[in-house]
């Protein structure tokens, strides 16, 4: 196999962080399904045992790789805006996504999460938190907002055309079934065909209508009158 990276010929001596970013180059440029201890080793220039110093085996692999995107996402702030800071991870997370494709489905699948996947989790939660939402709501807002950013990710990384490709895609569709399907008719010619359609535009504006409702929660929940401890107490007390 032909190394995929660009490493001068001098080659860095072998490291656990070398295996790491040597096996990202090979998901990078083939998806999850190139990366094998052999692959590996061959963009490394090594043997393959010489791996196992570093790495126990490919589930080892996996797990780091997996962190080293979590540690390309930036760190939401407890002491801003929560808003704001939500729409900063978000739009950091799809971007990283989108230089690594083959990580949609792994992000949450690994059983062992490394440093930078744990300092993520618990810097989102503690945002969250410091917005007044209560740890339930903390966790229904989280999920929400992960099922969007990857979902939108995938469905991004799915489509089988690009911004400099869609009108032509859109085109050849509406002369294909002019008259057939009206409204899908109607959608083509006045949204995806304007000048400068681009399919990502729409994240920020899902992403929006999320972060409108869980403002709302918050509104919510503050004006909800707090209990009387006095009146929580058992029968007869």
């Amino acid at each position: 196999m032909k190394s995929v990276s660009q490493s001068p010929a001098e080659r860095a001596p072998l490291s656990r962080e070398r295996v790491l970013r040597g096996a990202v180059a090979i998901a990078d440029a083939g998806g999850i399904g190139a990366l094998t201890m052999r692959s590996l080793a061959s963009e490394l220039g090594v043997k393959p045992m010489s791996l196992y110093h570093y790495v126990a085996g490919k589930d080892e692999i996996l797990d780091g790789i997996v962190d080293l995107v979590f540690s390309e996402i930036e760190l939401p702030a407890a002491d801003g805006d929560w808003r704001s800071q939500m729409v900063r991870r978000a739009i950091s997370a799809r971007r990283a996504l989108r230089r690594h494709p083959w990580a949609i489905g792994l992000m949450q699948s690994r059983a062992n999460p490394g440093p930078a996947t744990l300092r993520h989790h618990d810097a989102t939660l503690g945002t969250l938190r410091a917005a007044s939402f209560s740890v339930a709501m903390t966790a229904h807002a989280y999920a929400l907002l992960d099922s969007y950013i990857y979902g939108f990710a995938l469905q991004e990384a799915s489509l089988p055309f690009n911004p400099q490709t869609v009108s032509a895609a859109a085109e050849a569709i509406t002369r294909q079934f002019a008259g057939e399907y009206p409204h899908l008719t109607e959608m083509t010619t006045e949204h995806i065909l304007r000048p400068g359609y681009d399919f990502g535009d729409e994240f920020e504006i899902g992403l929006g209508v999320i972060l409108d409702a869980l403002t709302r929660t918050i509104a919510a929940n503050a004006s909800q009158p707090t209990p009387d401890r006095r009146s929580c107490g058992s029968a007869g007390t």
